[in-house]
């Protein structure tokens, strides 16, 4: 019950938007906002998988593995060659004694 209750309320939420502005565009210091969400957010989840281990902070191979796939990203490797490297940069320490 409380699934559907959330979801109708998600679903009222996202109408609310298109309902209340009609065909008016969003002001343009709105759509800068809105535009920087998406990319605060995702930093924000990263941040808190890669550093955080229930109320301490933790650098241990999750924080290696985010650095080596910073670097591939720095030097433009595809996606998935990212994801791989980070995996196996953090599965190679743990696999070692690492934290």
């Amino acid at each position: 019950m409380i699934v559907l209750a959330v979801g109708l309320g998600t679903m009222a939420i996202k109408a609310a938007g298109p309902v209340l502005l009609g065909d008016r565009p969003l002001p343009s210091s709105v759509q800068r906002v809105v535009a920087l969400l998406a990319p605060a957010l995702l930093a924000a989840l990263v941040a808190t998988a890669a550093f955080a281990s229930g109320q301490e902070l933790a650098l241990d191979a999750r924080a290696a593995g985010l650095a080596v796939a910073a670097v591939a990203i720095a030097v433009r490797a595809p996606v998935l060659l990212v994801v791989i490297l980070a995996a196996a940069t953090a599965a190679l320490i743990r696999l070692f004694g690492g934290a």
